[in-house]
Parts: C-alpha cells; sequence; structure tokens
C-alpha cells in the first residue's frame, strides 16, 4: 500500500470514528470499553500473558501502559498510541492475527478516552480503589424520577439515561412472586400464594411478600447455602482417605444467625473468634466451625506438621476471599505481583491462625494424627446422664492405669509366660509351595519362602504342609521376613518394601476353617491384620506402618480358628489384591502353636520384645512404663474392670450427643508468630514473623490484641474498604446472577471494575449504617424498581448488553443446583421441611461411593428424611452427590466465591432419568389427578402451574394435551410399561386409572424439565 492511500485510509477512519464518537455521550469504561477489550485484545494483553507488559484488562491498567511507555493521551485520542495501533497507523496493527475492530467499536474507544480527564492521575495499585474506604455518594438526578422506588434505581437510571435506554417495565405479579420465593426462600410459591398475591389490590402487598418471605424459616436455609460454599463446608475430611467427620451443628449454626438475621458484624467475629468472646457461649464456640471446614490428611505418612500447615493456608486463603476479596494467596510464595500485598503480609496473617489449639494424637505402629478441638453438644438430660457415666468412666480408667504391688508380682509371671509362648511354635515345613501369579516360592533351610521373579498385581501363594497328625492347633503364626534381594530390603515386593496381604485362608481337604481372630504387632492404620480374615471378603488387609524394622524386632501375626483342628495335611493361601498395585509379599515363614492363648506376645509392640530380655531394675523408666501399660491392658486382675468400662462406653454412645469441630485458642501470653516460608515452601522456614494485618490496608484497632478476635474486628471495622463492598456485591449477585463487580473473588487490580461503582459504595455505606444486616439489604435490593423489572427485553438490548451490566432488565438464569432439586420436590409435594439435624443420604447412583480406601457406603435414608431440602444431603469431597455436581454444585474442598453456571445436555437427562426427579414427575402426576375436579385440559395447565407458576398458553397447552393423548394410547397397548413408570406410586385399581396415571406421570415429566422450572425469570 502506497503512504498516499495509506494516508487517505487513515483519514477515513479517522473521520468515521470521530462521526461516531460524537454520537457517544458519557463513555463508560467498564460498560463500553472492556467488553470490546475482553472479546478481541485480553487474550494477549490481560492476567495470563500480559504481552509488552501491557494489559486492557481494566482502566487502571490500560493507563499505565507497557513496555513502550503510555498507549493513551487522556483526552486527546488522536495521538494515543492505542488508537493509531488499532486503526493500522503505527504498525503491527491490532489486534495481531485477528479481525480488526469495527469502525463502531474504535469509535467507542475513541470517545472514552476523549473523556479521560489530562490531569486524571496514573494511580499506583495500593490506591487501587477497592483500597479507599467508601463514601456515601450523593444520589445522582435524573429525569425520569417517576420510576424511581428507592436509592439504588437513581443509581441505576442515571446510568441508563447516559446510554439514552430505559428501563424495562415491572414483571408480571406471577412472574415477581416467584422471582421473590425463589430469591428469599429458595422455593417456589404455592398457588394459593400467587392466587392470594395477585387477588392483592393493596400498594403495599408486595413489600408485606417481601417481610413474610424474609420472616420464613426457609429464608435461613436458602441463605445459608453461598455462604456454605465461602466455608468449604462439607461432611468429610477430604484427602485420599475422605474420612467422615461431624460437623453439621456449624452449617445449623449458620442456617439460624441467618433467620436470626444477626449483624454480619456478629456472625463474622463469632465465625472468626467465637470462643475467644468473654463467657463464649456454645453456639458461639460452634460458630467457629467456619475454620474447622479445613481439609484434613489422614493418609498414612503425612508430616504432621506440614499436614497442620496446610490448614493454616487454607484459613488464611479463606479469610482474603470471603472478607476481603482479594488474592492473598498469591503472595504465600513472593510479594503479590499486582496487589499490594508482600510475603510478610502473608504470613503476618497467618500467625493470627498459628495460636490455635491442636495435639499430635499417637496412634501407634509409628502413625500419628493431628487432632483439633471437638465440642460435645448433649441436650439438658443427656449431659446430665453423661455426666454419671464419665464420672465412673474417669476413676475405672484412673484404676487401669494405676500399677499395684498385685500387678507388678502378676506382670512377672506375664513376662516369664510370654518368653516361653514365644518358644512353644513349630514351623511348618512346606511340602509344596506355588503362585497362581507366575511368581517363584523358594523354601529356604530356616523353613521361610522367598519369592521371586514376576511380581503381578494379583497373586495368591499357595503352600501345602503336613504338620504332626497328633497336635492341636490353636494357632497359626505369619512373620514377614526382610531379605536382600527385596526392594528396600522386605518384607513386601512393593517398591518401598511393603506388602498388602487381602487374604488368609486355611483348608483341610478342601474344607476351610473358619478364623475367629487375628492381631499383629505391626500394621499401618486402617490396615491392621482382622481385616484379612478370610471370613470378612473384600473388608482391606494387613499392610505395615511403613516405619524401617530395627535387627531383633519380628513382624507377625498369629491368626486364631474358631476351633482348635488336627491336620495330617492342611493348605495356606495368602492372597494380594490392592488393586493397581503389586504389592505381594517377598519373604515369610509359617508356624503353628498348641498353646492355650496363642495372641499373647503378638499383641506386644515389636519394639517391646527385646525388653523383656531385661531385668525389671535394669530397664529404663521409659521401658518399664510401655511393658507395663501393655501388661496392665491384658491382665485377668483388671478384666472386671475392663468389662465395667466397655459397658458404659456403649451406654455413652447410645446417647448418641452429637459433636463438632471447634477452633480454641492456646494458652499464651505472646503475640502470635509463625515461621516466613521462603518461597512458599513448608521445608523452608525463614525468619519469624508476628501477627499483623497487610500494611496497605487499615490498621488493627488500637482497642483490639493482635489475635483472632482483634483479627475478626478488623475485618468488620468501619475504616475496612473491603468487607462492606464485598458482602453487599455477594448479596447483589445472588440476586441478579452478577455483581456489580464480576470477580466477587477478587477485588484487586486484576479483578473486574465495578459497573456501577457509586451505586456499589451507596449499598456498602448503606448496609454498615444499618447495622450490618442482610435481611435490611436484601429488602431494599428486591424492593428497588430495578429489580421489579421484567427479564424480558427486546432483540436490540440483548444484543448490546447481553450480560445486564446496564441493569436495564430483570434477572433471568438458572437457579443453582439445590434449588433445581428443591424445586421438584416442592412443585411434587414430596418436600420435607424440617429444619436442621444430621445430613441425610436421598437417592443416588449405585457404585459412586465405591472407591479405593474406603469402607463407606451410602445408607440411603428412609422415609420422609430423604426429601429434605438439599442443602441437608451429605457431601463428601471425593465422591459429591452426582446432581448436584451436574448442575455446578462445588465439591467444597476449597473455598468458592462464585459458581460458574454450565448448560449441558447431562443436565437435561438428570431432571428426565434421576430417580429423584422420576419419583417428583410421579408425585406430581399424583397431584394432578387427584387434586383437579376436571378434564385433561385442567389436569395439564393445574400441572404447569405448579411447575412454573402461571398459566399455560394455549399453544403450550394444546402440546401437553397432545403429548398426553400420545403416551396414554403407548401405554393402552403396553400395561408392562404402564406398570413400570408408575411403581410405587399406583394403587392397582384399575388397568383404566393405571394407564392413565402412567401418561400423566410422562407429562410431568417434561413439565420438571421445562427450562422455565428451573429458570429464575
Amino acid at each position: 500500500m502506497t503512504s498516499t492511500r495509506l494516508s487517505s485510509l487513515v483519514v477515513t477512519l479517522t473521520i468515521c470514528g470521530s462521526a461516531t464518537a460524537g454520537a457517544i455521550q458519557s463513555p463508560d469504561f467498564a460498560l463500553d470499553v472492556l467488553p470490546i477489550f475482553e472479546s478481541s485484545c485480553t487474550v494477549c494483553h490481560g492476567a495470563e500473558l500480559r504481552e509488552s507488559q501491557l494489559r486492557l484488562d481494566s482502566e487502571a491498567a490500560v493507563m499505565r501502559g507497557g513496555l513502550s511507555g503510555p498507549v493513551l493521551v487522556p483526552g486527546d485520542s488522536e495521538t494515543s498510541l492505542l488508537i493509531h495501533r488499532l486503526v493500522g497507523v503505527e504498525k503491527p496493527q491490532m489486534p495481531m492475527g485477528g479481525e480488526p475492530l469495527s469502525g463502531d467499536q474504535i469509535a467507542k474507544v475513541r470517545a472514552w478516552i476523549d473523556s479521560v480527564e489530562p490531569s486524571a492521575p496514573v494511580l499506583p495499585a495500593s490506591t487501587h480503589w477497592a483500597y479507599v474506604s467508601p463514601v456515601e455518594p450523593e444520589l445522582p438526578i435524573v429525569e425520569n424520577s417517576d420510576w424511581l422506588r428507592n436509592p439504588i434505581d437513581a443509581f441505576v437510571l442515571a446510568a441508563l439515561e447516559k446510554k439514552e435506554r430505559a428501563p424495562s417495565p415491572e414483571a408480571q405479579k406471577e412472574t415477581l412472586i416467584r422471582r421473590l420465593s425463589l430469591d428469599l426462600i429458595g422455593l417456589p410459591p404455592s398457588l394459593e400464594e400467587i392466587d392470594a398475591f395477585i387477588a392483592d389490590g393493596r400498594p403495599a402487598a408486595y413489600d408485606a411478600l417481601v417481610d413474610r418471605l424474609l420472616s420464613s424459616p426457609r429464608y435461613g436455609e436458602r441463605w445459608a447455602r453461598p455462604w456454605l460454599d465461602l466455608a468449604r463446608y462439607a461432611d468429610t475430611h477430604g484427602y485420599e482417605k475422605d474420612g467422615q467427620r461431624s460437623i453439621w451443628k456449624y452449617r445449623d449454626w449458620v442456617i439460624d444467625a441467618l433467620n436470626q438475621d444477626m449483624s454480619f458484624r456478629q456472625f463474622t467475629i463469632e465465625q472468626i473468634a467465637g470462643d475467644m468472646l468473654e463467657d463464649a457461649t456454645l453456639e458461639q464456640r460452634v460458630a467457629t466451625g467456619f475454620h474447622r471446614n479445613t481439609l484434613l490428611n489422614q493418609e498414612g505418612g503425612v508430616d504432621d506438621e506440614e499436614a497442620r500447615w496446610e490448614t493454616l493456608v487454607d484459613r488464611v486463603n479463606t479469610t482474603a476471599t470471603v472478607w476481603l476479596g482479594s488474592t492473598l494467596a498469591c503472595a504465600q510464595c513472593h510479594n503479590h505481583k499486582f496487589d499490594p500485598f508482600s510475603q510478610q503480609d502473608y504470613y503476618k496473617f497467618m500467625a493470627f491462625f498459628d495460636n490455635s489449639a491442636y495435639e499430635i494424637l499417637k496412634l501407634g505402629q509409628g502413625e500419628s494424627w493431628v487432632v483439633e478441638p471437638e465440642l460435645s453438644l448433649p441436650t439438658p438430660e443427656r449431659a446430665a446422664q453423661a455426666l454419671v457415666i464419665e464420672t465412673e468412666l474417669e476413676s475405672l480408667r484412673l484404676e487401669l492405669d494405676t500399677p499395684t504391688t498385685s500387678l507388678t508380682a502378676d506382670q512377672l509371671r506375664w513376662e516369664g509366660a510370654l518368653r516361653r509362648a514365644d518358644a512353644d511354635w513349630t514351623t511348618l515345613r512346606p511340602l509344596e509351595v506355588r503362585s497362581r501369579g507366575g511368581a517363584e516360592l523358594t523354601v529356604l533351610d530356616d523353613g521361610s519362602i522367598l519369592v521371586s521373579g514376576d511380581n503381578p498385581e494379583a497373586d495368591t501363594y499357595e503352600i501345602e504342609a503336613a504338620p504332626d497328625s497328633t497336635d492341636i492347633i490353636t494357632g497359626i503364626r505369619l512373620e514377614v521376613l526382610e531379605h536382600p534381594s527385596l526392594p528396600n530390603g522386605g518384607p513386601g515386593r512393593d517398591a518401598d518394601g511393603n506388602f498388602f496381604l487381602s487374604d488368609f485362608e486355611i483348608e483341610i481337604a478342601g474344607t476351610r476353617v473358619e478364623l475367629d481372630d487375628a492381631v499383629a504387632n505391626d500394621f499401618q492404620r486402617g490396615y491392621d491384620v482382622a481385616r484379612a480374615l478370610s471370613s470378612r471378603p473384600g473388608s482391606g488387609g494387613w499392610a505395615l506402618d511403613g516405619s524401617p524394622s530395627r535387627p531383633g524386632l519380628p513382624r507377625q501375626a498369629v491368626f486364631v480358628p474358631s476351633e482348635a483342628f488336627t491336620a495330617a495335611r492342611l493348605t495356606i493361601r495368602l492372597k494380594h489384591n490392592m488393586r493397581r498395585a503389586a504389592r505381594n509379599l517377598g519373604r515369610f515363614r509359617l508356624s503353628t502353636t498348641s498353646i492355650e492363648k496363642p495372641l499373647g506376645i503378638v499383641r506386644l509392640p515389636a519394639r517391646l520384645y527385646p525388653v523383656l530380655d531385661i531385668a525389671l531394675s535394669d530397664r529404663t523408666e521409659e521401658q518399664a512404663t510401655d511393658v507395663a501399660a501393655v501388661h496392665r491392658s491384658v491382665a485377668p486382675l483388671l478384666d472386671p474392670v475392663r468389662e465395667r468400662v466397655a459397658e458404659l462406653e456403649q451406654a455413652l454412645d447410645a446417647l448418641a450427643i452429637p459433636t463438632t469441630l471447634v477452633l480454641e485458642e492456646r494458652d499464651s501470653h505472646a503475640r502470635p508468630s509463625t515461621p516466613l516460608r521462603v518461597r512458599g515452601s513448608f521445608m523452608s522456614p525463614g525468619e519469624l514473623v508476628y501477627a499483623d494485618v497487610p500494611s496497605a490496608l487499615h490498621e488493627l484497632p488500637a482497642d483490639q490484641m493482635p489475635n483472632r478476635l482483634g483479627l475478626a474486628h478488623w475485618l468488620v471495622d468501619p475504616d475496612n474498604p473491603l468487607t462492606a463492598r464485598v458482602t453487599v456485591n455477594r448479596l447483589w449477585e445472588q440476586i441478579f446472577g452478577r455483581g456489580l463487580v464480576e470477580t466477587s473473588e477478587d477485588f484487586g487490580s486484576q479483578g473486574s471494575a465495578p459497573s456501577h461503582p457509586e451505586l456499589l459504595d451507596w449499598l456498602a455505606t448503606r448496609f454498615m449504617a444499618e447495622g450490618w444486616s442482610q435481611k435490611s439489604m436484601l429488602r431494599t435490593i428486591v424492593t428497588s424498581a430495578t429489580y421489579r423489572q421484567s427479564s424480558a427485553a427486546p432483540a436490540e438490548l440483548w444484543e448490546l448488553d447481553p450480560y445486564n451490566r446496564l441493569l436495564a432488565r430483570g434477572p433471568r438464569f438458572r437457579v443453582e443446583a439445590e434449588m433445581v432439586r428443591d424445586i421438584a420436590l416442592t412443585v411434587s409435594g414430596l418436600i420435607n421441611n424440617k429444619v436442621g439435624g444430621p445430613s441425610v443420604y436421598p437417592y443416588q447412583p449405585e457404585g459412586v461411593w465405591n472407591r479405593p480406601y474406603s469402607s463407606y457406603r451410602w445408607e440411603l435414608s428412609g422415609g420422609e428424611a430423604r426429601y429434605r431440602r438439599a442443602l441437608y444431603t451429605f457431601i463428601r469431597r471425593t465422591a459429591p452427590y452426582p446432581s448436584l455436581t451436574t448442575f455446578d454444585a462445588p465439591s467444597r474442598e476449597l473455598c468458592t466465591a462464585r459458581r460458574v453456571l454450565t448448560n449441558t445436555p447431562l443436565q437435561a437427562l438428570t431432571v428426565l432419568n434421576d430417580p429423584v426427579f422420576f419419583e417428583a414427575a410421579q408425585h406430581l402426576a399424583q397431584r394432578m389427578t387427584t387434586e383437579v375436579d376436571g378434564g385433561a385440559a385442567m389436569r395439564a395447565s393445574y400441572g404447569f402451574r405448579l411447575a412454573v407458576s402461571r398459566v399455560p398458553t394455549s399453544t403450550e397447552l394444546d402440546f401437553l394435551l397432545a403429548y398426553y393423548r400420545r403416551e396414554k394410547a403407548r401405554f393402552e397397548r403396553d400395561l408392562v410399561a404402564a406398570f413400570e413408570v408408575t411403581a410405587g406410586v399406583s394403587d392397582g385399581s384399575s388397568e383404566l386409572a393405571l394407564v392413565d396415571l402412567a401418561a400423566w406421570t410422562m407429562v410431568a415429566n417434561v413439565l420438571l424439565n421445562l427450562d422455565e422450572t428451573v429458570t429464575k425469570e
């Protein structure tokens, strides 16, 4: 292209751009310019790539420019590098490799640059708008003041009038009551409620409806759901083992607090530091379960301190997300790249939580576990019963732990018997040995068997042996032995020398010997040898704890038959089936005994075997104490005491006193501290830092100590620029589907700019001024004309503003996962509205919980419990409830600030076929046939109204009737199918009734699957 042609093109673009820009009045970066950059530019100039260190995803970033310096001249688009690159005056033209911006798009960018005041400062990150405390703005003056219902509308209408746009008309009353009901209590309204609201012509009818819904006990359940996402509430620990925990009392505390409209200030303080309040109540201590929702790693070999440190990391990151809307997590390894948070800030913040009480529980066999406080919550009656039992238990346990002269004498006899018993074993000499998996088994001189060759994932060793036929066998011993040829010395063939014995079987002449008990002196937690009894198939197996063995410390297990036996020949099978891991034994030896109590010495931990050969007077204090403790645990003199303890413990368990996980502070007068971790690695502790708040934000209140309680007060201090904004934005997001700041988890420089910044600040200041009342804030939002708009809008508005950033129409989006299920249960009449209590187990597909390392089973709840709201469904982190995850519910492993909604075919298939939804369709069909005294048209209309809260159009009704007639004809030809469709609900009174109910069930199935049924209009 020649320079003349280039100049002509630039002039043409400039003229066209300027002419179009002249028609754009008061452009807004977030509403007008950012969507252009997001669609064409931020792939290269966004948070991820930042080509040439230029970012175009926030107004402040554009103002700062990149490697080439500023890209715009405030107030002068003609000389701005950004425009030159967009129109191609300077090369390369942007976007590089993509479609050039249209003339209208360039005109909008021009108009915005021209509107920027020449004196506008380029602010550093520390003066980013979100880090400046909000000040209540003046209400803007608008032309159409008659539309206003409250101050929210003034801010929204002012923005619309700048765009020369008008708000949408008010929605129909049946739409408004359904919208309000879903928003405030999470359930659709009944037909009686709809009819009453439509008939109520009073001006105050709408406000009265809002107040009624806000006072419903269902309100707390609906609004607990998003909070529990933030709190990462679940009923299991997470990680590989994912054991169950009891913390549902925290969930119930959240529901109660919301129903009582506890101020968000108090709501915050009690969850962060309820245990530290003066004379803290049980409920305030329960509230601290917020930070006990962290994952707990129960895997073998986990470093206890590192596992605890991971919980501290989670508490820091969660607190910053929930209250500050900040990505403080980015400062764990280094200073935050974009926001004013240093790595020092991160670990100072962590120090607030590093003074919480915990202990390392020693489980034996080299295993330990980090344990934090647990709180019992009995009723007064059960508390009194428990006190009596626990008082007696305390006395009995003291007796079990107290040495006496008679016990010492008995211990000497016991030790002598153990030494004699250990010698009274006869090694079984194998006659035949074989491996089903192809391994090579070799019998060594000492009678042990060494395995070599193939090492399959599953293998069974068979040993044929001939004990003395006159010997009565009372026990069989399996010694697992080391050998230099084995990985890590053995005794197993796994890479670390371990093994997994899934079954141990004994057979005589084709008849299996029943085994009654098994004990090992070494095992990994959760893998004791009793799990390898052949009478318990599939219950697990025996594995070692993973710690290195020491010479003279034999590892062994003893198996005891239900009845002693004799045999001239027997077969012993050792089965290994770990699934996806080759963990077979590498060397072992089998022995038999005739002694009366063969489990004697094996109950003694292997590390104490050598101590038996040391005289009592020569033992160390630790050795003497350990052996005496083991003796007391089996001493016949104490059998009556142990039996009584077992009875009392069983009685205590029968009281079923609920417990919940809580936080407690360690007794310490020192300022909480924690080591800074170099590059964020637990393995690299650095300098010690002391509890403090991020330096870029306001200081800790002068009257507060630097501890968790002080932090809680700091979070809700009026000077905090973030907490109120973040909280009202989250409430707005729940109502409108998108926050005023879209990135509700990130108010920093990488997050989205607010679409209506003055409205956000007005809501935040109003929230604090009205006592941090969430109900009051929600009342203000839902009584606004903005909220009451129809969600129906002309195609032009949808094209101009697909995400409704202008708020020129009412909210419309699919409801959340839990609400999808609750709507079906409500419409069908199945829902159980009990509030609170332990989590329940509704229908879910078979096999979801069939995962490795877990013996838990999904036990279907009985009766009406299975029809409770989805909020009460048991949440297992590694296997969440399938229909909820299908509709985008998180696993609750980490704090989730906002759910990203998807639309997939699997969602429609779930509502069509999931047993919960099909059962709901059956019962909805029953309602349609039993609650309506009329023909098919009335029944179809009734079911439609139940599902979507409005009367169907004639076209909709015609479709439903045609579908009903088609299905009825099908079931008349196939009564078996009709029976299957109505199984569980049909009374079988007649074929006619069966066919009719089956046809209406299919119609109900369609109604529950309508887009409108699961959408807030």
